[in-house]
C-alpha cells in the first residue's frame, strides 16, 4: 500500500479559510475523484465535517477520519485516534491510502508519506490553514496543466 499525500493549495500555499475550501475547480474536484475512487482516503474530523453533507463520505472509498475527539460517523465510516490505527486500518483494505488533510493530518504523514498529487490553484486566497513544504527529499515526477490549473506528482528521492 502506498502512501499518498493529496492536496490542492493556492500561490501562498493555503487550503482552506474557515474550514472550507476557498475556491471551486470541477476539474480539480474531477482529478481528485478519479484519483481516490476505489482506495482508502484518510482525513481529520474538521476535513470530514467540511465536506458537503451529499457526500459525505466520500463515495466508492474507504473513509478514515483521524481525531482524538468524540466523533459520531456513519457505520461506513472507520475512526482511528492514532496515525498507527490510521494505518492499520488502511492495510486491510484494497488499494492505496490517500491522505486527504487538513494541515494537522499533512503534517503528521509527509515522513510517512510515499508520493504527493498537488493542485496548484492560481492566485491567493487570504487562507488560515496552510499545506507544510515538502522538502528537498521530494522529486517533481510529473506535471501538466488544466484549466489554469497545474497538476503535479512527487515522489521521494
Amino acid at each position: 500500500m502506498e502512501k499518498i499525500i493529496i492536496v490542492a493549495f493556492d500561490e501562498e500555499r493555503a487550503i482552506g479559510k474557515d474550514g472550507e475550501i476557498p475556491w471551486h475547480y470541477s476539474s480539480d474536484m474531477k482529478h481528485f475523484r478519479e484519483k481516490t475512487t476505489g482506495n482508502t482516503v484518510l482525513m481529520g474530523r474538521k476535513t470530514y465535517e467540511s465536506l458537503p453533507e451529499d457526500f459525505r463520505p466520500l463515495p466508492d472509498r474507504k473513509n478514515i477520519v483521524l481525531t482524538r475527539s468524540e466523533f459520531d460517523a456513519d457505520e461506513s465510516v472507520s475512526v482511528a485516534n492514532s496515525l498507527d490505527e490510521a494505518y492499520s486500518i488502511a492495510e486491510d483494505q484494497e488499494g492505496d491510502l490517500f491522505i486527504a488533510g487538513g494541515s494537522s493530518i499533512y503534517r503528521q504523514t509527509l515522513d510517512d508519506a510515499d508520493r504527493a498529487i498537488i493542485t496548484r490553484i492560481p492566485g491567493k486566497h487570504d487562507g488560515d490553514t496552510f499545506f507544510p513544504e515538502l522538502g528537498e527529499d521530494w522529486i517533481k515526477s510529473s506535471e501538466r496543466e488544466e484549466k489554469g490549473l497545474q497538476f503535479q506528482e512527487f515522489t521521494r528521492s
